[in-house]
């Protein structure tokens, strides 16, 4: 009886490694959807704290016009809040195609290690 249960184990053990490369493909799978949580969670930090440093900048335009005197003031003012808005801009469009490019490399790379990974 313990030869036939060893012998189950054996055949069992056998056939584990074809089921070997499908576990290969799960953690591959696993591996990338936590860089890619990781990620996301970085850059949605990063934007979050663009959209405060926004409103902060949009506040301090209000209270500065509460305290110009006259039409130069405010236009002095509200230039230089545009201006201000315009680098933001500028420094958006950067940090989305850098953040774009990040994703697009994580899963770029994990695609080639599959295709070597399952590649005779």
């Amino acid at each position: 009886m313990a030869n036939k249960h060893a012998s189950a184990e054996t055949d069992s053990s056998r056939t584990l490694p074809r089921f070997n490369l499908g576990q290969e493909q799960a953690d591959a799978a696993a591996a990338l959807q936590k860089e890619l949580l990781e990620a996301y969670e970085k850059i949605s930090f990063a934007w979050l704290e663009r959209v405060q440093s926004e409103v902060a900048m949009w506040s301090d335009l209000a209270t500065q016009l509460t305290t110009t005197r006259n039409f130069s003031q405010a236009l002095e003012v509200y230039t230089k809040c545009v201006s201000q808005r315009i680098r933001m801009t500028a420094e958006d469009g950067k940090r989305l195609f850098d953040d774009c490019q990040q994703i697009t490399q994580k899963v770029s790379k994990s695609l080639a290690n599959g295709k070597s990974a399952g590649s005779p």
